[in-house]
């Protein structure tokens, strides 16, 4: 069975370098348990208007993407949103081969190859784990430019009120939305 959330309940907080398509993004990233949220230092521009908080609820298998401007959370099902692994264990994993120790974010690490077949797409990572919270802390594609990596983090605990519905805004729950990275 797949690990859905941090060994030992671990909380945190810190910087979350991402590049996809040659683009390199930053965010502030905050993780409880089951919960992620991502404050992006740029806008993400979706279908009905930029947002630049993103929470991550895997207990509801939902993203919210907060638009500050319309006062309006954008729900969507997880499984058409790319989400930063909170768990050594990725969705659809075939085959882990440990490659050995290296350290990321000052933390030591063990580096493993693995392949996942999820939701109809094959892919081959490198995947850097924590040694003592099994937090993935890096993780890059061999097959396509895809990639994270945690910087700075702080182990503390998280307020609740960042992982829940913000007050005076609406829920409007969508399929999926369109979404680019700016």
């Amino acid at each position: 069975m797949a690990e859905t959330a941090l060994s030992g309940n671990r909380e945190f907080s810190g910087t979350v370098i991402k590049q996809v398509n040659g683009k390199t993004f930053r965010a502030q990233v905050f993780a409880k348990r089951d919960r992620l949220r991502v404050e992006y230092t740029y806008a993400l521009r979706t279908d009905y208007g930029y947002a630049a908080i993103e929470i991550v609820r895997l207990d509801q298998s939902e993203a919210w993407y907060l638009l500050a401007q319309e006062k309006e959370v954008l729900v969507t099902p997880l499984d058409h949103v790319e989400v930063l692994p909170l768990a050594a264990d990725l969705p659809g994993e075939r085959r882990r081969v440990l490659i050995g120790e290296a350290t990321v974010a000052g933390r030591t690490a063990q580096l493993y190859e693995v392949d996942s077949d999820h939701q109809g797409r094959t892919e081959r990572w490198y995947m850097w784990v924590d040694m003592e919270t099994r937090l993935p802390l890096q993780l890059v594609s061999r097959d396509r430019d895809w990639s994270f990596r945690y910087e700075r983090i702080r182990w503390s605990s998280q307020p609740d009120e960042y992982f829940a519905e913000p007050r005076g805004y609406k829920m409007r729950r969508v399929e999926a939305i369109g979404r680019q990275e700016r």
